[in-house]
């Protein structure tokens, strides 16, 4: 009757069951943590992708891991990733190391404390770096609609016009990939063509844009200068 209760206020299935799918994984999820979408698989799929093509162990970074879906995700289906995840929220980050723990995977990933980049320990270079980070506007109605009534407002939005988060990613990848290596992004439906400016202005090139399943232009990847 509780459970009842708490789906009739609106709150998200996942938050009740404690749970959630993602890619070929299950999470534990809670109030704490971003729910993880299935459009965000694309960014898996894209980092899969590229280390089948380099096709030895691959240096990974996901920035703003959250839940730890996309770290996790990349883990459990390529033994060819070692892996560097990070967020600032400390109960997000309890919640990906159990989740890392469940799937007998955290010794795969390791995990920091900080914002973006800041959270690294020691400055490193990797072959691919991943990111969902908060795109949605502040002013944007949709944070008082549906499920992202119950989420976390710092994983969804960066408390200005979407775009800071992305800036601070896309400006810094430069120093953080190796050679040629990929930097890829999820947006949101409107943000495409800025986050390709952004690309263009790093300096970064190969710029490609993916669909997701809808058709919807959702994630960017380009690459550090050879």
């Amino acid at each position: 009757q509780q459970l009842e209760q708490r789906r009739v206020n609106g709150e998200p299935i996942a938050y009740i069951l404690g749970k959630k799918g993602f890619h070929a994984i299950e999470l534990m999820v809670a109030p704490g943590v971003l729910i993880p979408r299935p459009e965000t698989e694309l960014l898996v799929d894209i980092a899969l992708a590229e280390i089948a093509k380099l096709n030895r162990v691959c240096n990974i970074l996901d920035l703003g891991t959250g839940s730890g879906a996309i770290a996790l995700a990349i883990a459990s289906a390529s033994a060819h990733s070692a892996i560097v995840a990070t967020d600032q929220s400390p109960e997000a980050l309890a919640i990906a190391k159990i989740n890392a723990q469940n799937l007998h995977l955290d010794n795969r990933v390791q995990f920091f404390q900080g914002d973006w980049y800041e959270a690294l320990t020691q400055h490193r270079q990797f072959d691919v770096i991943v990111s969902n980070p908060p795109y949605i506007a502040n002013e944007d109605p949709h944070l008082t609609q549906g499920d992202l009534r119950f989420e976390p407002a710092s994983a969804l939005t960066d408390y200005a016009s979407g775009f800071s988060c992305l800036k601070t990613i896309i400006a810094g990848a430069n120093s953080h990939l190796l050679p040629g290596a990929l930097l890829a992004v999820e947006h949101g439906f409107d943000q495409s063509e800025a986050v390709v400016c952004l690309m263009k202005d790093a300096g970064l090139q190969d710029i490609q844009v993916h669909l997701d399943l809808a058709g919807h232009k959702r994630a960017v990847s380009a690459r550090k200068m050879p």
